[in-house]
This record gives C-alpha cells, structure tokens and sequence, in this order.
C-alpha cells in the first residue's frame, strides 16, 4: 500500500487506569506526529519529550523513544521480464524480493515529573533489553525502575 499506518498500543503498564493519573487517550497519535509510516530504510532511534495538559491544567511529560524494526515482507511478487509479449519463447517470470521494509515502534513514559534525561535513560534501557533478546521480565524491569528508595536528607543511606 502507501506506507502509511495507524498506531496500536501493544502493551501499558500500569494496565488500568490510575484515579489520580489516566492513561492519555490518543497517546498512539502523539507517538509519531507525521503518521505512522513505513521506511527502506532502519532510521537511528529518536528521543523527544513533549508536555500534555489535561483538563485540569495538570502537566503530564510525555517521553517517546523511537526506534525501527523489519517488517515482515509480502510474498514476493512475479515481475516480467523485458520482451514480454513478443513473439519469441518467453522464459518464465522469475520473483522478485520486495525491499525491505521498517515500521516505527514507540516506547512512552508518562509522568507529572519533568526529569528528560531519567526518562531517555529508563527507555533506552528497556530498548536494550528489547533488542538484545534478554530473557528477563519487561514487568520486573519496570517495576524495578518505578521502584526506589529515597534516603532522608541528613539520614542513613
């Protein structure tokens, strides 16, 4: 087709809504502001970090990493070859490889806090894990860089 596509939310966490925090609707949108779009070629990722205000004027920083992955080809299609139609024997139609094709595919913090480089640091860790194939639980990792323990200022560490 043309390349252009429309974003799906593959997987959240918190998967339900917070009463204090709802997950913003039309995040998909935000992600890749010039539309979902297919590339020949596998762009470096990117990092931007953007401020939505909700109904209440309440600030909620949106940091999107984006990176892109192969997308599974088509069949390959028959392309013919020069002389079709004339009168001499034709050789049979030899396939031809549609080019390889890159979809985006957006990972996204929202928070209230307005900490960019926590943020680029918290993703592209989660990319890391992503591509290298570790096995370990997208759920920890998140959970582990949600959790932390902050010492009292003067206090024992």
């Amino acid at each position: 087709g043309s390349g252009d596509g429309q974003g799906q939310i593959l997987q959240r966490f918190p998967e339900k809504d917070w009463e204090d925090n709802p997950f913003p609707q039309g995040i998909e949108l935000f992600c890749q502001p010039s539309g979902w779009q297919l590339f020949t070629e596998r762009n470096p990722p990117t990092f931007f970090v953007a401020v939505l205000t909700d109904i209440n004027s309440e600030r909620h920083y949106c940091a999107c990493f984006t990176f892109w992955e192969a997308v599974e080809s088509a069949q390959p299609q028959s392309h013919p070859r020069n002389g079709e139609g004339a009168e001499e024997e034709e050789e049979p139609s030899s396939p031809v490889q549609p080019a390889q094709l890159f979809a985006p595919k957006s990972l996204v913090l929202v928070s209230r806090l307005d900490h960019a480089e926590v943020f680029r640091n918290s993703l592209g860790l989660i990319y890391t894990i992503y591509v290298d194939g570790l096995s370990v639980s997208l759920e920890n990792v998140i959970g582990n860089l949600l959790t932390c323990t902050i010492p009292i200022t003067g206090g024992a560490q």
